[in-house]
């Protein structure tokens, strides 16, 4: 028996296995998308590889497993990061004096810079890529990239982010696919 109505496909392909929209991207080796294509139902792990790889790419765009995966990792990260931080707090007979949350979580806080060193510098690593993926997010879901700066406004602009990343993949982000770049 035939589905009579067939519920659509999240990566952007219809039934059948024609492409939503477009052609769909060349595969590479190991059956990964090239770089300036989104890598639609990303696994967990390859997430963080490609996160890695795509460095400070602003071109492209970003599906939103690909996204929110790496947002589950940056999570993971900070908390590890940050039992560190209490670790060498310790370590150096710093008292933690204060909590303050940030973006990727709750965060104690030390007057000691080094008990405050992997935070600041996982935050330093992490920075210019992650606004290259809300970029390639936003693009994905048709925006222009720049639509990241409204983050800036607390809690209005993170709401706006926060919904605009959940959008689903729209046609109009090809524009923003670079296949010259490779």
């Amino acid at each position: 028996m035939t589905d009579q109505y067939p519920q659509p496909n999240p990566y952007g392909q219809q039934p059948g296995g024609a492409p939503q929209y477009g052609s769909p991207a060349p595969v590479g080796k190991g059956g990964e998308p090239p770089l300036w294509a989104p890598w639609y139902g990303i696994s967990f792990p390859k997430a963080f590889g490609r996160f890695w790889k795509k460095y400070v790419r602003f071109d492209g765009r970003a599906s939103r497993s690909e996204f929110w995966w790496w947002i589950l990792w940056a999570f993971l990260a900070s908390i590890v990061v940050n039992i560190l931080d209490g670790l060498l707090a310790g370590a150096t007979g710093t008292t933690v004096t204060s909590t303050s949350t940030g973006y990727f979580g709750v965060r104690a806080s030390s007057d000691n810079f080094v008990a405050t060193l992997p935070a600041f510098l996982w935050g330093l690593a992490i920075l210019l890529p992650s606004i290259a993926l809300l970029m390639r997010r936003l693009h994905d879901a048709g925006h222009s990239g720049w639509w990241w700066i409204i983050g800036v406004i607390p809690l209005i602009g993170w709401i706006v982010l926060f919904i605009m990343t959940l959008q689903g993949s729209r046609a109009e982000g090809q524009r923003f696919d670079r296949p010259d770049r490779g």
